[in-house]
């Protein structure tokens, strides 16, 4: 037992390690989108290119995106989680190149599309390694790393625009977009100290592989048996099957017959998980955040604050809170749980959006500067990104990544991230032309409705999760509104349960 209470810090460090890396993938999407917020400023006055124009340059890579995490899922059942991480980190590098050496508007569009693949890939890939590799006790803080690394990546873009603005305008935005061949290098790199995911590799008949990277992600010796166990269980293989490498059929090992499962013939338990893991995610999306933070710029000279540095440096501290309060976030998914986050996060934002909506509609109507009412606009966005990233943020990652079947996993999660990226992609390519139709302020009481359909989503269809094995989740789903009762139930047999054991 000593031993065991040794070497328990040094496996949990080692998992830790590899949903760092994984999870940096994600770092591609959020520096894209803090630099874009910045970059267009200088693109619009380089290229001479309309609102629309900028518009479907800003969100058209999102919609790109859903190109990636619609064959991410498939190819990482195909040739393992890892190398989908290489993948995603080298079609990026290929897509920032583009950018950087863009000629023209077109030129520039087909290097976001490529990069637009490379984010799809990264975004479903690297929570379901994270989810997969973690141990129970604390997934919810590790698969909350995508969303940390997303916001670190909004702040380098931040930062890289305020560092390259002094430059000529034909160079400041090429240098921008073009220095994201950084980090995807160093991903790619890092990528390949990593192990193969075990659930992956029990699906390949690996069970020997499997088993050590479970001991050295586990807790303890027993929880790897246990979690090999519940593996071997999910995928079909007999519990006292010991060889180290075991056929398995190619539907199991390539994702086969998925879709038809998801879609066309998903049981009760399948489409509750589908609902919750598409709704968690539209709704992370239609509250309207990429539009504050990637326009942040715009809203602050609505606001009243003129100078291009100084709304940059302002865009710089949306940044900041971003990933302070993500950081908060995982240091407390596991131990309050999934749903008092995701309803106060989602509560604070509704407050936040009305009162940024408030704001914005009060300067909108006056014919002088209201100093009060540039600081309600400034603190409300800095409250609406806080109470986003504390919740919503890392929660639609965790949460989708942890409650599909293993079967399912993969390809159930690129469907999260398509959903995801769509609906932002929609809002980005929508938010101009909105709020020129309904004002800047009206825009944000829309959001704010949508934001509060979502708390009564999130209050109904979803259980709480923290704590359960992912081989524990499919109980807890299929009772849709009455998930309450089931879990209550479930309680009951595991108490019954202890007590036969304590009895035997």
């Amino acid at each position: 037992m000593a031993n065991q209470n040794v070497s328990s810090p040094k496996r949990n460090k080692y998992a830790l390690a590899c949903s760092l890396l994984a999870s940096m993938t994600s770092v591609l999407l959020g520096y894209d989108t803090g630099v874009m917020s910045g970059a267009v400023i200088y693109i619009k006055e380089d290229l001479k290119i309309s609102d629309v124009q900028i518009e479907i340059l800003v969100g058209t890579i999102n919609i790109y995106s859903l190109v990636g995490a619609a064959i991410a899922g498939r190819t990482s059942d195909w040739i393992g989680r890892r190398y989908t991480i290489i993948l995603a980190s080298l079609i990026f590098f290929v897509g920032a190149i583009l950018m950087g050496f863009a000629t023209n508007y077109w030129f520039l569009m087909f290097g976001r599309f490529v990069a637009g693949i490379g984010v799809g890939y990264a975004l479903m890939i690297a929570p379901v390694y994270t989810a997969e590799v973690a141990p129970a006790s604390c997934r919810g803080f590790f698969t909350s790393f995508p969303e940390v690394f997303i916001n670190g990546g909004v702040l380098l873009g931040y930062i890289s625009n305020y560092a390259f603005s002094k430059l000529p305008t034909k160079l400041g935005w090429r240098f921008m977009l073009g220095i994201g061949v950084i980090p995807s290098v160093l991903l790619g790199i890092g990528v390949l100290a990593m192990p193969e995911s075990p659930r992956w590799l029990v699906m390949q008949g690996r069970l020997g592989d499997a088993k050590r990277v479970l001991d050295r992600t586990s807790d303890t010796l027993e929880e790897s048996k246990t979690r090999l166990a519940d593996i071997k269980e999910a995928a079909g293989i007999p519990q006292d099957c010991q060889d180290d490498i075991v056929s398995v059929t190619r539907e199991s090992s390539h994702g086969s017959g998925v879709w038809r499962e998801l879609f066309l013939h998903p049981t009760p338990t399948v489409l509750h998980i589908l609902i919750a893991a598409i709704g968690i995610h539209f709704f992370q999306q239609a509250s309207g955040i990429d539009a504050v933070v990637l326009y942040s710029p715009r809203i602050y000279e609505k606001a009243g604050i003129t100078k291009p540095s100084y709304r940059l440096l302002a865009t710089i501290a949306v940044g900041c809170m971003k990933t302070f309060f993500t950081l908060v976030a995982t240091f407390l998914v596991d131990k309050i749980g999934r749903r008092i986050l995701l309803l106060s996060s989602c509560g604070g934002m509704i407050l936040s959006l009305l009162a940024l909506a408030t704001g914005l509609t009060i300067i909108d109507h006056s014919d002088h500067t209201l100093k009060w009412a540039i600081v309600v606009c400034v603190c409300a966005t800095y409250s609406t990104v806080a109470f986003f990233s504390i919740g919503m943020g890392p929660l639609a990652w965790v949460y989708s990544s942890e409650i599909f079947p293993l079967r399912l996993r993969a390809q159930g999660c690129s469907i999260g991230v398509a959903v995801n990226r769509a609906v932002s992609g929609g809002i980005l390519m929508t938010f101009i032309s909105l709020y020129k139709a309904i004002s800047i302020g009206g825009a944000f009481f829309l959001y704010a409705g949508v934001a509060s359909v979502a708390w009564i989503f999130f209050y109904t269809l979803l259980p709480e999760t923290k704590g359960r094995t992912l081989e524990e989740m499919e109980p807890l789903f299929g009772t849709f509104f009455k998930w309450r009762s089931t879990m209550k139930e479930l309680k009951k047999n595991r108490v019954e349960g202890d007590d036969m054991l304590l009895l035997s």
